[in-house]
């Protein structure tokens, strides 16, 4: 029996969204930016989508820059930002828990001449708002926190310390590719100036994202050519892949918050804890989490061994065990977790198509596993 419990990593695509697709399969085809026959349909097609992204996110169309998934948002979002306000300074704050297509953009931009300042988390992997508003300078130029983290799901108080930004007039982004389609992303609620989308993480092909840019916000083109994307990234529009994204971001706005996924969710760990008990520890916020996501440590075991043992089922782990020494994931580290439990973890996230058959079949595989 195959099982999928790796929807952190990717989504399969929803059969709503191949069969908005496949009409442009075989037609369509004509460039957007031309207006006669060919071009009109393809460049009303983008448009819907760009609709339906921004119905999700509660924003105007044109705030909304098609991308090819969630690095380059992020990259967009960081290196942007940095080069059209090098005037105002060269500070950029960030957490230590980022994903590495927020941290790899700030370390070359480092390179560069960028001072940036990652700040701490707690156990939890949360970041202390008093923290940001702590570490500004007058040369701050923007603020990148994750909405959501991609290894334990703990979301980030956003909220806070978008007010922190916003009182200092500093632009604040969020990398909400792990949360857009699974818990609340609308932009004012937020309160952010620039927020990443990941196609591949809500029900959409891979290679496709998003930006959102509210207005008013400088930021630099990330590709240079001819003015598409509102002058933001050229290059000829993905009809096909925008359609993908533009209906998985109509079919999430009636998912949000995912109840049955964070039943099962909630079933998979009481599973584990009953028969497990002091053997297996949650990793990140209990509450402030993720629906779909389960971050546990088998205390004293190895999280890539385990995994190598359960056949068929498709999980992750961030940390590695070689000749002894274990080398904890960047996250699990700076939430200060022990190596003897670190070593242990794995991830489990599901989905819309996980059933309770999987789960309690998952845990009867870890049960003969860890014999």
């Amino acid at each position: 029996m195959r099982i999928y419990l790796d929807y952190n990593a990717s989504t399969p695509i929803a059969p709503e969204v191949a069969k908005a697709m496949r009409p442009f399969l075989s037609g369509g085809y004509g460039n957007p930016s031309s207006r006669h026959w060919a071009g009109i349909p393809a460049r009303e097609a983008v448009e819907n989508a760009r609709k339906q992204v921004a119905r999700l996110l509660d924003c105007d169309p044109a705030e909304v820059v098609f991308t090819s998934g969630g690095t380059e948002s992020n990259n967009h979002a960081i290196k942007g930002a940095y080069h059209a306000n090098r005037n105002r300074g060269d500070h950029i704050i960030t957490s230590s828990v980022e994903h590495p297509a927020v941290i790899e953009p700030c370390r070359l931009l480092e390179s560069l001449g960028a001072s940036v300042t990652y700040l701490p988390v707690d156990g939890y992997g949360r970041v202390d708002p008093e923290s940001v508003r702590k570490a500004i300078t007058p040369r701050t130029i923007l603020i990148t926190i994750m909405h959501a983290n991609n290894e334990t799901g703990t979301i980030q108080p956003i909220w806070e310390i978008s007010r922190i930004a916003r009182e200092a007039g500093i632009p604040f982004h969020t990398d909400a590719a792990q949360s857009v389609g699974k818990i609340g992303t609308k932009a004012d609620e937020l309160g952010v100036d620039l927020l990443s989308v990941a196609g591949h993480k809500l029900y959409a092909p891979k290679g496709i994202g998003a930006l959102y840019v509210r207005k008013g916000t400088s930021l630099g083109s990330f590709m240079h050519g001819a003015g598409h994307e509102g002058g933001r990234r050229a290059g000829t529009e993905n009809v096909l892949l925008d359609v993908g994204l533009g209906k998985a971001c109509e079919l999430a706005a009636g998912r949000i918050g995912m109840p049955g996924v964070k039943a099962l969710r909630d079933l998979f760990w009481r599973e584990l804890k009953d028969w497990l008990g002091d053997k297996v520890v949650l990793n990140g916020h209990p509450e402030e989490r993720l629906p779909n996501t389960l971050h546990v440590s088998f205390v004293g075991r190895s999280g890539g061994d385990i995994l190598a043992r359960l056949d068929g089922i498709a999980a992750s782990t961030g940390s590695a065990c070689h000749d002894g020494q274990v080398n904890l994931s960047p996250v699990l580290k700076a939430m200060g977790v022990p190596p003897e439990a670190g070593m242990g973890a794995i991830r489990f996230s599901l989905g819309r198509m996980t059933t309770e058959a999987e789960i309690r079949e998952a845990v009867r595989c870890l049960q003969t596993s860890l014999r």
